[in-house]
Parts: structure tokens; C-alpha cells; sequence
């Protein structure tokens, strides 16, 4: 066991020593959280909800180090938002993949909670492609994909790292969804794009359904029948959306959206981007036993 502590205490250090430097807390008129540098051009990475419409803030690294940042833009859907320095910062930290994590995995969260810079807890990965629900003004939105952690999160870690053992970021902390469960917005192909797109446009025009799954296994005979093993279980279809007015419901077992196969949330939001806006999107779903189609029109996601 104390060999076994030493590894697991060696594994969090070497995390926590590669990973603090890249981290700053900000600090905004009204409130406050955590960001990452993700390019040695200055530009930091933290959620879309941290900077609101905040404009400017500044940001505070772990040794002390302070600079002013301008708010590049910000992406309601994922919960992610860029931010530029007006000055100098430490390098960037390594991004990694979230698609290759595994149930289990070893994570480590540096962030400002409580606004004390360069914090470090750690734990494991709970549970991977979750959906969170929430509010934004009047509107409900849906964001996708998100990793769940037990890795203690406090009110500040949003837009801090999530990282892997090997001290690459793999995660963007966003919301604590109650004791012991923390959340945070992978980093993949998807939300690098998503970053891309920030980074050179300042938004990103993004598409919605609001629909809220979990990844399910299909019944053995369908799964013999279409060669697809899962699909997107609807957990929850956001009252007024453009899911709901397509006649989506819980319960309804999604296997293709576009025609495309999807088996968990992110099958579903890479393909929610601009060109799909106000076109009828086939949306192929299992209900009672039945194969169903029905179309679903993307609204532009507003706020």
C-alpha cells in the first residue's frame, strides 16, 4: 500500500509541476475562475460562463505574475471562451486528447478555486460522454460531451485544467454537479475546432437540437441488422427546442443523425455547426421497438 501511495503521490506531483505554470486565475468586474495557456502567442482557453460579457479582466499566475487579457470570444454550446494577453505569459500547456481516455484514468484539476491560484486536486476519470443541461437567459442549451471526475472542483475551477498523467490537458473544468462530481469540456477534434474558430473569428456560429443522452447499447437484433452497436439514449428533450418540435422524446434510442452513425454526444455535436442551420436534419431513432425517422430543423444557437 505506501508503495503504492508513493506511485499514485509521485504521479500527481509530476502532473501538478508540469501543469501549474500554464495555469492563471482570472479576475473579472463581476467574478472570477481559472484559464489555461494554450498558445505561445498568448491566447488562453476557459468557459464561455466565467467571462459572460465581460470584455478585458486580468489574469494571475501561479508565481504572482499578473497581465491584463481582452476576451477574444466565446462559444455558449461548449461552455468554452478565448482570451488574449496584452503581455507576456509562460509557454503553453500540452493538449491532449480526451477521446482516448478510459473509465479509470488517473486526472488531475489545477485551478484558482476560492481564488487561490495553482491549486491541485486529483482523481479519476467517472464517467465519460455526459450531457449537461442548463440555462442561459431564457434559453436552455445542452453541453455536449462532457467528462465526468470526482477530482474535488470548487466554485473558481471553472476554465481550469483537467489534466491526464502525463500532463497534457484533456479538459477545460466547467461546472461542480454535486459532491464528489465534477465536469469539465474535453479536448478533442471537436472543441479544437471550436477553439480555432475562436481564436480567428471570434465566435462560432453553432447549431442546436437539445436533446440531453447517455450512450446505450442497441438490442441484439437491431444491432445484427444495421452492424451498429450503440447509439444516444434521449434522456431529456429541452421544452421548445428545435428536438422537441421535431417530436423527439425520452426514452428514443438515436442511431444516426444526417445519416451518420452516432453512439454518444459528441457523434452528434461535430456535425452541429454553421452549414446545418435551417436544414431539416433526418434523425434516426428506436422507439418501442421501431425504427423511426423524423426531422429535426437546427436553430442557430442565440446568447
Amino acid at each position: 500500500m505506501d508503495e503504492a501511495m508513493d506511485a499514485y503521490s509521485q504521479a500527481v506531483s509530476t502532473v501538478a509541476k508540469t501543469v501549474t505554470p500554464h495555469v492563471a486565475g482570472v479576475q473579472l468586474s463581476r467574478g472570477s475562475g481559472s484559464a489555461v495557456v494554450f498558445a505561445d502567442d498568448g491566447h488562453l482557453l476557459t468557459n464561455a460562463h466565467v467571462v459572460t460579457d465581460h470584455r478585458r479582466g486580468v489574469a494571475t499566475f501561479a508565481d504572482g505574475s499578473e497581465v491584463p487579457f481582452d476576451v477574444v470570444g466565446a462559444d455558449p454550446l461548449s461552455d468554452l471562451a478565448v482570451l488574449r494577453a496584452r503581455g507576456e505569459t509562460p509557454s503553453a500547456a500540452v493538449l491532449g486528447d480526451a477521446d482516448r481516455l478510459v473509465v479509470g484514468q488517473l486526472v488531475v484539476a489545477v485551478g484558482s478555486p476560492l481564488g487561490f491560484s495553482g491549486t491541485v486536486t486529483a482523481g479519476v476519470v467517472s464517467a465519460l460522454g455526459r450531457a449537461l443541461p442548463v440555462r442561459h437567459g431564457r434559453a436552455g442549451r445542452v453541453i455536449e460531451d462532457v467528462i465526468q471526475t470526482d477530482a474535488a472542483l470548487n466554485p473558481g475551477n471553472s476554465g481550469g485544467a483537467l489534466a491526464d498523467s502525463a500532463g497534457r490537458v484533456v479538459g477545460v473544468n466547467t461546472a461542480v454537479a454535486g459532491v464528489g462530481l465534477g465536469l469539465a469540456v474535453p479536448i478533442n477534434a471537436t472543441t479544437r475546432r471550436i477553439i480555432d474558430t475562436l481564436v480567428v473569428e471570434g465566435r462560432v456560429r453553432r447549431a442546436y437540437l437539445g436533446v440531453v443522452g447517455v450512450p446505450a447499447p442497441l438490442p441484439d437484433d437491431i444491432a445484427g441488422r444495421t452492424g451498429q452497436a450503440a447509439g444516444l439514449r434521449v434522456h431529456e428533450v429541452v421544452s421548445g427546442g428545435p428536438a422537441d418540435r421535431a417530436g423527439l422524446r425520452a426514452g428514443d434510442l438515436v442511431l444516426t443523425v444526417g445519416r451518420t452513425r452516432v453512439s454518444d454526444a459528441q457523434g452528434i455535436q461535430r456535425q452541429l455547426f454553421a452549414e446545418v442551420i435551417g436544414t431539416a436534419l433526418p434523425i434516426t431513432v428506436l422507439r418501442n421497438g421501431a425504427m423511426v425517422d423524423v426531422y429535426a430543423t437546427p436553430a442557430e444557437l442565440v446568447g
